[in-house]
């Protein structure tokens, strides 16, 4: 099916509707969002003499809607600028406006009679042939399009996104009874090429896959803490991050969607699958129904599980409920011992075997909830889809989950999950056994860097499709690594590219990691073509390890301390300057160093989600590793006859002044860290790699040439230092910023200045240098530098001191 989608129209400007609509905008598709006429004329309206014939009254709900979500955070569009793709109206006066669109995507009201009455509206406007889906979350799609024409029937099937639809990957695709084939592979892979999300082709049944899955796994939970006598954030604790899921773990995610939510999910599943084996898993247990009694929905309504209030003192305090008492009491700590023989396993995988075997409350908790989970996915296939690894996908890309349920039984062991199942009164489906006695003893497994699944038609290891995209360096490491120390592993990703991937805590830049950069770039000069700096972790990187930096200069090592710095600059300068083409792949958190090694590389290829910056004020120093000479270097570069150059150098300045950090990788444009012409942006994130190593290999094979080094970047000297100087007098004077900021200002404003020059010259980059690494380790020596960073250390929060 070959087809472009141009424009698209989404009816229903609700949260949802408003949101998907941003992230068409986000991928550059022109959108048309379209809601129902006002019935009534609000104060304000009245006010204004205006009636209910007037645009702007007839207008009001959907540019309510929109203008709602866009100041909502966090953002639901990438730079505010794209909004502006984004074009409002109203079903009757603009409904014949989707004769002209590509797609038509339902995001209105979850009742099957109000979803039939605007079918029946768009029927009389649609063109044949174009795209028509719905946004459900539950409804069948079979109900949905009965009655309509077959081209319509043809051509209509559910795309359930999931809230928020920027940050959310799981798409869900479920075909009527009629829906063309064609029309299922376009979508599947229009999901996941141009709307970076996980695509999953489901089954008509109750909820899907995603919900009817994460459903249960929240309903069980509900249970369980009464059952085991646990309170709230004992069970947020044990469901967090060390099994891989968000920080709001699950009573705070739950305030945050909505308990209301939650239960018209629970209460359909319940309603609509009698046969379910875990039927009464999804009865409400009595709190929930008092929760949903006193309308203690979350976040929405000011109190759920959790509760903020303020203080005499002015001070806020956020509250638990007590789920014996129903009454809101001070948080308590919750601590377990077999969490604490986590601590030191990293990776989120190898954990689950020491959960499973905890002596205490937690190692019973982990024991029953995986035991219920194991047999419950196990019972779906085939029901909800007759492939494994689509629970996973869809259970990692709509909740959060690193590892799915079948990763983290493969994680504890088939058997050792049978045993589990057996232990809690529970049953595996047939085919569990039937895939061991067959010989099969996992249900993934890994093969010359493909991801092969149990297929349970076939009984035999089947290659998860889709994956000839990507590069999964999980899959890849062992058997194709060229070189490893504590630091970094770097791989051969094919014809001719090296990979570099931090392997440290939280990606941090280390000495390790700038050895393993330094013997990367050696190799691939020596014997390959070019060089990707990428991962596949939550974050590219967090910086540089400032806990190295915080113990030198306690002890007053400044000699070490220069060392260290020198070698991050010169690391830096020799991604810049080698023969070979050096690509940067950052995503989620890069800051500090992290960016600053993406400002030295040929091109960034950065995932859309990348929050970039140089972040270095917040403990107490300014970048070190060439980042404040590289913002001087591009302002310089951005200098242009009759500009008033002051100005432009103040903008790059004020970016690492204020520390300010993209909330999208386009953002970074507007802060100079990223540059147009040369910097991409890829939405899928699973692409990134396979991307960055094809931009590596065409700059190869198109003739790449060494750069030459720079000896013309232009300074202001003076005239720059002394409008800088006085913006941080004035700033301290109106307390805006502390002594120590001043500082910490000044001395980057002597070093983006070019130092004390008289008149502005052309200066070469190891110059900066030298003043960027002079100013470093001049604030390394201020207490109130090392209070930062010790509280940094300690915290994770910046200090103001």
């Amino acid at each position: 099916m070959n087809k472009h989608i141009n424009n698209v129209a989404v009816i229903g400007s609700g949260i949802m509707g408003s949101g998907i609509a941003c992230h068409f905008a986000n991928i550059g598709v022109e959108v048309l969002l379209l809601d129902i006429v006002p019935r009534e004329l609000n104060d304000k309206e009245k006010a204004k003499g205006l009636t209910l014939q007037d645009k702007a009254v007839r207008n009001r709900l959907v540019n309510d809607s929109l203008a709602a979500s866009l100041k909502s955070k966090p953002s639901p569009i990438y730079h505010p600028k794209f909004a502006s793709r984004i074009t409002t109206g109203n079903l009757e006066d603009d409904i014949a406006k989707v004769a002209q669109v590509d797609w038509i995507i339902e995001v209105v009201v979850e009742r099957l009679d109000i979803k039939k009455k605007v079918f029946d509206n768009l029927e009389k406007h649609r063109t044949p042939g174009t795209l028509i889906t719905s946004n459900t979350s539950g409804i069948p799609i079979k109900f949905m399009s009965e009655g309509r024409s077959e081209d319509f029937q043809q051509h209509f099937c559910g795309t359930h996104f999931f809230n928020p639809p920027r940050y959310l990957k799981l798409f869900e695709i479920i075909p009527g009874p009629k829906t063309s084939k064609e029309v299922l592979a376009f979508l599947d892979n229009y999901g996941e090429q141009f709307l970076g999300k996980t695509s999953v082709v489901a089954k008509d049944t109750p909820a899907f896959i995603g919900n009817r899955i994460g459903i249960f796994s929240i309903m069980s939970l509900f249970h369980t803490v009464k059952e085991m006598g646990l309170t709230v954030e004992e069970i947020d604790k044990l469901t967090g991050p060390v099994i891989g899921r968000p920080k709001s773990a699950t009573f705070r995610t739950v305030d945050v969607v909505g308990l209301d939510t939650l239960v018209h999910v629970a209460n359909g599943i319940y309603e609509n699958c009698p046969k379910d084996e875990k039927h009464e898993h999804f009865k409400l247990p009595q709190f929930i129904e008092t929760l949903m009694e006193n309308k203690w929905l979350g976040s929405k309504t000011g109190q759920g599980f959790y509760k903020k209030v303020k203080k005499e003192d002015g001070s806020s305090e956020i509250l638990t409920l007590d789920l014996d008492s129903m009454e809101y009491r001070s948080k308590k700590s919750a601590k377990f011992a077999t969490l604490e023989l986590t601590k030191s396993i990293d990776k989120v995988i190898d954990r689950f075997n020491v959960l499973a075997d905890g002596n205490d409350k937690a190692g019973e908790f982990y024991r029953k909830s995986f035991g219920a989970l194991f047999a419950y996915v196990s019972h779906r296939i085939p029901e909800i889809t007759d492939e494994l690894y689509k629970i996973d996908d869809a259970m990692k890309a709509g909740f959060g989950w690193e590892h799915g349920p079948f990763q983290i039984w493969d994680a504890i062991g088939v058997e050792k999950g049978l045993e589990l199942i057996k232990s809690e009164g529970n049953k595996p489906a047939d085919w569990v056994n039937e895939m061991l006695a067959s010989g099969n003893k996992s249900f993934y497994s890994v093969k010359d860097g493909a991801t092969f699944f149990y297929s349970i038609p076939k009984k035999s290891m089947e290659k998860v499709p889709g994956q000839d995209a990507f590069i999964i360096l999980d899959n890849i490491r062992k058997s194709n690594e060229v070189f490893k120390n504590s630091g970094v592993v770097v791989e051969d990703l094919g014809d001719g590219i090296l990979n570099v991937e931090f392997q440290s805590k939280m990606n941090t830049i280390g000495g390790d990691v700038l050895a393993g950069l330094n013997k990367a770039i050696g190799l691939a000069e020596k014997d390959f073509q070019g060089l990707v700096v990428g991962n596949q972790a939550a974050n590219f990187s967090v910086g540089a390890n400032i806990g190295m930096i915080f113990m030198m200069a306690v002890e007053q090592e400044y000699d070490e301390l220069n060392m260290a710095i020198k070698m991050f600059q010169d690391t830096m300068m020799r991604m810049r300057y080698s023969s070979i083409p050096t690509v940067s792949a950052p995503h989620g958190m890069t800051l500090g160093g992290g960016c600053e090694l993406s400002l030295h590389a040929d091109k960034v290829v950065a995932a859309a989600e990348t929050y970039i910056g140089l972040v270095e004020f917040g403990v107490g120093v300014i970048p070190g590793g060439g980042g404040s000479k590289e913002m001087a270097l591009r302002a310089s570069d951005t200098f242009r006859k009759n500009d008033v150059e002051l100005n432009v150098l103040q903008e790059y300045f004020l970016t690492i002044g204020m520390a300010k950090v993209s909330t999208s990788a386009y953002e970074a444009y507007d802060l100079g860290i990223l540059q147009h012409g040369k910097d991409i942006v890829v939405v899928n994130k699973d692409r990134q790699i396979a991307t960055a190593k094809a931009h590596a290999k065409l700059m190869a094979e198109a003739g790449y040439t060494k750069p030459i080094k720079r000896k013309d970047v232009k300074v202001l000297g003076k005239q720059a230092l002394g409008m800088f100087l006085v913006g941080t007098d004035s700033m301290e004077a109106g307390k805006y910023i502390s002594e120590h900021d001043k500082k910490i200002a000044n001395k980057l404003a002597y070093v983006m200045a070019g130092g004390d020059l008289s008149e502005a010259s052309l200066v070469t980059e190891q110059y900066l240098l030298d003043l960027e690494r002079e100013a470093f380790l001049s604030l390394c020596t201020e207490k109130k530098t090392l209070e930062r960073i010790q509280h940094m250390l300690k915290t994770g929060k910046p200090l103001r001191n």
